[in-house]
């Protein structure tokens, strides 16, 4: 399929960037191709939850195994990592447009090969893994779009917030009415739905948005090109320190989620009790990007962001306490608030990335983020083992303060070094 009808002329789009003034999030809305990534950020993210549950609940059948239909889970962090280093030179040296479609496919194809696998549980949980090393290409060059279609400006980071936004409401509702859908159809039935989804993702970005060149020529092999991406990320004592402070605190902030289960059954809080803590980080998360994203300017945005980072994982040392459900929920809640400083972030980071870098440098965060999210959510099991649920909370939060702290104190030290962020500390 070609990128663009013969004859014609891509025309520029109007940098929002320069627009000026501040932007609300129902100026992001009025950009065209915004509205076609966010409509397809919401069908493949409908398309991963389905296939989460189909997924897991076929291996489940298939096995009669906790275990297996644990790992069809685990599956879905720990690849982030080879796609998201090996193959993130993809994301800069093909158009961007391209990749999108190509990818969407590709997972397309994947869930399309589990329905025709029958019983073989190596090929569906190999194929699981497919999935995985693909994402993070799709969401980096995804990210790396959005800067080109809404600038490197305010309406950038509210772009991303919406985005993020859309993903933690999935987080509330999605699980729940992928159960519903499996008692109405089969989980390959199920898995047929989400071929459709990451189909119409692609038709939407195809149709959506306008072809963008290459950032970069291959000069070199794919995984040489990526590897080489990530050592001059990595090199880069700014985006170093970004990409940290993007990292670590999730790693910390995931382990009240993955303890929620035995925390549920600590309290006696049933089933009812163990949905709302499972609610209340994403809720609090939400609540704190819209208002953040709403009410605040983008300079204090900037502003506030690492005395946010610093602050956001103290309510977890309440968990020493033992708390009951109620207040437990409101230290999640003010937890997940915190997380509004990754709008100021986003800022920062789009602004350190060279342009011709961007489309690896997204890739590698994504995956970073997906893989130490993964890699926390195993760290607190292992420690709930041997201290307990509540003890892992609050040593995860005290914890957590004290790497966040030294991460604020790197950041600003990197601040005015590239001549950007002068919000950033206020000085």
């Amino acid at each position: 399929m070609p990128d663009q009808p013969e004859g014609t002329t891509t025309l520029p789009t109007p940098p929002p960037a320069a627009l000026g003034g501040h932007r609300r999030y129902t100026d992001v809305f009025r950009v065209r191709e915004f509205r076609a990534v966010f409509a397809a950020h919401a069908l493949s993210l409908l398309g991963v939850i389905v296939s989460e549950i189909a997924l897991s609940v076929l291996v489940y059948d298939l096995t009669g195994s906790p275990l297996m239909s644990a790992l069809t889970f685990a599956l879905g962090f720990l690849p982030y990592v080879v796609g998201g280093t090996l193959l993130a030179g993809v994301a800069d040296r093909f158009p961007a447009r391209r990749v999108l479609v190509v990818c969407d496919i590709t997972q397309a194809t994947c869930v399309g090969l589990m329905i025709a696998s029958g019983d073989r549980i190596t090929a569906l949980l190999s194929l699981r893994c497919c999935l995985a090393v693909v994402s993070p290409v799709f969401q980096g060059t995804r990210m790396a779009t959005l800067a080109d279609i809404l600038g490197d400006g305010d309406l950038f980071v509210l772009g991303r917030s919406l985005l993020r936004i859309v993903s933690q409401s999935a987080l509330l509702v999605g699980f729940g009415l992928g159960g519903v859908l499996l008692i109405a159809v089969s989980p390959r039935q199920a898995l047929l739905i989400t071929v459709g989804t990451f189909c119409a993702s692609a038709v939407l970005l195809r149709l959506g948005t306008r072809r963008r060149p290459a950032r970069t020529t291959a000069g070199s092999a794919l995984v040489g090109d990526s590897l080489r991406g990530a050592r001059q990320v990595w090199a880069h004592r700014r985006m170093r320190s970004l990409l940290l402070l993007f990292w670590i605190p999730p790693m910390f902030a995931v382990v009240p989620e993955a303890l929620a289960a035995p925390y549920a059954d600590d309290l006696a809080a049933g089933s009812v009790g163990l949905g709302l803590l499972m609610c209340a980080l994403p809720v609090g998360t939400i609540a704190g990007e819209l208002w953040a994203g709403s009410r605040l300017r983008p300079a204090t945005r900037e502003r506030i962001a690492l005395p946010l980072v610093a602050l956001m994982l103290l309510p977890y040392l309440g968990y020493a306490l033992h708390p009951g459900l109620v207040p437990s929920l409101l230290l999640l809640l003010l937890s997940g608030a915190g997380s509004a400083y990754t709008l100021g972030l986003d800022q920062w980071f789009v602004r350190s990335v060279p342009e011709e870098l961007r489309g690896r440098a997204m890739t590698l965060l994504t995956a970073g983020l997906m893989t130490i999210q993964g890699v926390g959510m195993a760290l607190a099991g292992v420690a709930a083992q041997f201290a307990g649920v509540a003890a892992t909370v609050a040593g995860a939060g005290g914890l957590g303060a004290v790497c966040c702290a030294l991460l604020v104190r790197q950041v600003r030290g990197t601040d005015g070094r590239d001549g950007a962020d002068h919000h950033m500390t206020g000085r």
